[in-house]
């Protein structure tokens, strides 16, 4: 079992470590309140399905510059929708997404993002991960979204033993000391595309080895 120590320890470290490379879309959102709505962090993390980051960026700033707000977003016809966020792919399937969403938000919601877990995961195609990315950006609630990243690293350190992201939710919540969930899925997200990747992870340069069990680990760089 990973002690509290050494989850402190290893989470400092990842933060010096990844302080100089570029934030992930939604935490830049997350520190600019001023530019970014609740409604617009919760369209963008519908946009960044299977989309890199870089895409959903340049894609949000793109629709949000036609359309910021539900009303304005369920006046735009499908086709034009679908068009401005073609490049991120499954943009079928988004469009359909994001306009039930809005319009679930204008009728049942005052056109406003609630700002409780039960309310968002209430509509459909709101899911646990982007329920608490929404909650932890743009509320200040403290709470652990989890992704894919999110999910392994973690499982891959030691920290718990978990099969499915849903799970890990509140395994991390155990273990991980409460004033560091919101740093979670940051650091972890940037971590694991940039270091702890998937497939044969950069095991020489990372800062954290030492901390790391490295379950399920079989190759590394």
């Amino acid at each position: 079992m990973t002690s509290q120590k050494q989850i402190t320890n290893t989470i400092e470290t990842l933060k010096t470590f990844l302080k100089p490379l570029r934030k992930t879309t939604l935490n830049r959102e997350a520190k600019d309140t001023k530019n970014y709505s609740p409604y617009e962090t919760l369209i963008s993390c519908l946009l960044s399905l299977r989309a890199k980051d870089e895409t959903t960026e340049k894609i949000s700033e793109k629709l949000f510059k036609i359309a910021n707000t539900p009303k304005q977003i369920i006046k735009l016809p499908r086709k034009k929708l679908e068009k401005i966020i073609f490049s991120s792919g499954h943009y079928k399937k988004k469009a359909e997404a994001i306009q039930h969403v809005s319009q679930q938000l204008i009728n049942n919601h005052n056109s406003k993002v609630p700002d409780t877990y039960e309310k968002l995961i209430s509509i459909k195609h709101i899911g646990p991960k982007t329920a608490n990315i929404v909650l932890c950006f743009s509320f200040n609630k403290n709470v652990i979204p989890v992704d894919t990243h999110v999910h392994r690293i973690p499982n891959r350190l030691g920290w718990i033993k978990t099969k499915t992201a849903e799970k890990s939710e509140p395994a991390l919540m155990k273990v991980v000391p409460e004033k560091y969930w919101s740093d979670i899925n940051g650091l972890f997200v940037l971590f694991g595309k940039t270091t702890c990747v998937p497939i044969s992870p950069f095991c020489s340069k990372c800062p954290i080895q030492k901390y790391c069990k490295r379950i399920n680990v079989t190759k590394s760089r």
